[in-house]
């Protein structure tokens, strides 16, 4: 397989992400609400990115990834409780997400690879979350260096799953 290129997500990307986004949704669970009870552009562009990312193969979008500004609400609570850290400090790896066909090549590590190095470059602290259920997601990133820090029930997680682990990237 091509060797992926990452590279910001602009405008004309949204569409193709929602296709993607939709494609690779049964396999993987994310996102856990599906169909989403908001426009699927909406979950892509959010407010308070910092960034934003596609990765391409072929000229092919493939791949997404955000960082977010963890401004308020449920997530900057949970973070700044178990890190003891101001949401101004933290960056929030978020929508990182693969096409299925594609899934081998290296592309969500570009990916989520990118959106670290832009939290540090800002002097942010990398955060993510994940559905404890999305075990490959999870061991994936504990692979990586993750580490949980804690545990939280976001209002849209079903009762029946188990808490969201938040984790960071030391160092």
């Amino acid at each position: 397989m091509p060797e992926p290129l990452v590279r910001p997500r602009v405008p004309a990307d949204v569409p193709v992400l929602v296709d993607v986004l939709a494609a690779q949704q049964a396999a993987s669970g994310y996102p856990v609400r599906w169909p989403l009870p908001f426009p699927v552009e909406e979950f892509l562009v959010r407010d308070g990115e910092l960034g934003a990312w596609v990765a391409e193969v072929d000229g092919v979008v493939a791949g997404h990834a955000a960082l977010l500004h963890p401004a308020a609400g449920w997530e900057a609570d949970a973070f700044a409780a178990a890190m003891d850290l101001p949401a101004e400090a933290m960056g929030t790896v978020s929508t990182l997400f693969v096409d299925p066909a594609r899934r081998t090549g290296g592309i969500g590590t570009r990916l989520l690879d990118t959106a670290v190095a832009h939290a540090r470059a800002l002097g942010r602290v990398p955060v993510l979350d994940v559905v404890q259920e999305h075990s490959p997601a999870a061991d994936l990133y504990r692979r990586r260096g993750w580490r949980v820090v804690g545990e939280v029930r976001p209002h849209w997680l079903p009762a029946d799953r188990r808490p969201v682990l938040l984790m960071t990237l030391d160092g």
